[in-house]
This record gives C-alpha cells, structure tokens and sequence, in this order.
C-alpha cells in the first residue's frame, strides 16, 4: 500500500487499502496509526479536506479501531 504525503500541521501521510478496509495515518510525530472499517468515502473525505487535523478529529478519531 501506498502512503501519500499529506499537507497538514498534524498529518504527514496517509494510506488506504480497499481490499481490507484499512487506513494509515502518518502523524508529523512519526507514529503511523492504523484504522479498520474505514469506508472509502471516509478516506476520500480525508484526502481531499482542507484541513486533515480537523476531519480527523470530527469523522476518525475514536472510531475505526482494529
């Protein structure tokens, strides 16, 4: 899978594989997260949003846990 750096104050990349429903999000600490479940309109949402801390924080965080 593919990472893909991001322009964000908190997010460096994220990653998405549709066969398994699993995200990857590359925070600019340097942890990678993974998230399962994820519907791929959540992963295009985060792609395209203007602000990737914000979405995180109102669509990801607290959810999707593996």
């Amino acid at each position: 899978m593919q990472m893909i750096p991001v322009s964000s104050s908190a997010i460096s990349a994220i990653g998405y594989d549709q066969s398994t429903m699993q995200m990857y999000i590359t925070f600019k600490q340097g942890h990678t997260y993974a998230f399962c479940r994820v519907p791929q309109h959540i992963f295009d949402g985060l792609l395209s949003s203007g602000s990737k801390g914000t979405y995180y924080d109102n669509h990801i965080r607290g959810r999707y846990q593996c």
